[in-house]
């Protein structure tokens, strides 16, 4: 049963695709899947619709007559809206799997693609955003940092951070298991998926900006483990 199933009212999907026979065959499944769906045919109509219709969940297309869905996902996070994106796209070059997560993207499908499959990484993203994941409290707490994991929002001392919605993901994942070393596999499969094509350069990219947000001038705490991985220390005072 999917999660349009188990809720009183149906999650909302806004779907930004120019092609019209997609977009229609997008809208069908989905609805018929339980979703509520719109439809957006340029990167500015998708900017527009996330502020009126208020998405839980965005399937991008890349490619947009104005402007890449790229640069509408960038628009989106440097405007602080973190509402999950899935990129769709003929694109799969290693660059342009970068280029989406570094953008924003929550995960990434390629064209031509199966809508079951698709259904299935709807669901998987919207359990990661929507719901905490199995063992999280409500709040996180290691040394000064706090993250709020029902409110998405995390805190270093009293100076909130602002954070993507994989970099919530991963710090919501580390602080979770302080003190342990996670693989970048380990990483990626719990910030994207087993069936992501996220490739560890993707994670290094997550982790990167997660680490530059996190960390402070002689109080690191997310730190890199030579060969192995990355770790949320918890300071020893």
């Amino acid at each position: 049963m999917s999660l349009t199933q188990r809720a009183s009212n149906p999650t909302r999907l806004l779907v930004v695709d120019d092609e019209p026979v997609l977009a229609e065959l997008l809208v069908d499944s989905l609805t018929f899947a339980g979703y509520e769906v719109s439809v957006a045919r340029t990167g500015s109509e998708a900017l527009n619709s996330v502020t009126e219709y208020q998405p839980a969940l965005i399937i991008l297309d890349v490619n947009l007559p104005d402007f890449n869905g790229f640069v509408v996902a960038a628009r989106l996070r440097a405007g602080g809206d973190d509402t999950p994106i899935i990129f769709l796209t003929a694109r799969d070059a290693p660059t342009d799997l970068r280029d989406g997560f570094g953008a924003g993207g929550d995960d990434y499908l390629t064209k031509p693609f199966r809508l079951e499959e698709l259904r299935l990484r709807i669901d998987a993203v919207l359990r990661r955003t929507l719901t905490p994941t199995a063992g999280d409290s409500s709040t996180l707490k290691v040394a000064d940092l706090v993250v709020d994991v029902d409110g998405r929002r995390a805190w270093r001392g009293n100076v909130p951070i602002e954070l993507s919605t994989i970099e919530f993901s991963l710090l919501r994942h580390l602080a979770t298991h302080p003190n342990k070393v996670f693989s970048t596999a380990d990483l990626s499969r719990h910030a994207w998926g087993s069936d992501s094509k996220a490739d560890a350069s993707t994670v290094h990219l997550g982790m990167s900006g997660l680490r530059r947000k996190v960390n402070r001038p002689g109080q690191s705490m997310i730190d890199t483990v030579a060969d192995l991985g990355y770790v949320m220390r918890v300071p020893q005072h």
